[in-house]
């Protein structure tokens, strides 16, 4: 997938799955990993820039398995942004198919 698309629905990536749960970093990488292949140096970037701008917060929380991890939660400003940026995204994707399927039709 090219790198600037890639990189322009990250933010909405993140934001989904903060949706679902709060999570700590690397567990947020892991779950998109899951679907698209992305590396922790991409990710954190977006996290602090996210919560600069108000969409979740975070939290330190003590964890069984090494030091404390650094969790995310994404506030109502998120959810709005998100709820905003993923219908940008549907429509982007519905107008981008449209045309993509008259070519198809040229053939």
């Amino acid at each position: 997938m090219d790198t600037q698309i890639k990189k322009g629905l990250l933010d909405l990536c993140v934001l989904s799955v903060l949706k679902q749960k709060d999570m700590y970093g690397y567990e947020i990488v892991q779950n998109i990993s899951k679907s698209i292949e992305v590396s922790e140096g991409t990710i954190y970037p977006i996290l602090r820039r996210l919560n600069k701008e108000g969409f979740f917060e975070s939290y330190i929380k003590e964890s069984t398995e090494g030091p404390a991890r650094k969790y995310y939660r994404i506030t109502a400003l998120g959810i709005l942004h998100y709820e905003k940026q993923l219908n940008s995204w549907y429509k982007l994707k519905n107008g981008i198919e449209k045309i993509l399927q008259r070519g198809d039709n040229d053939e």
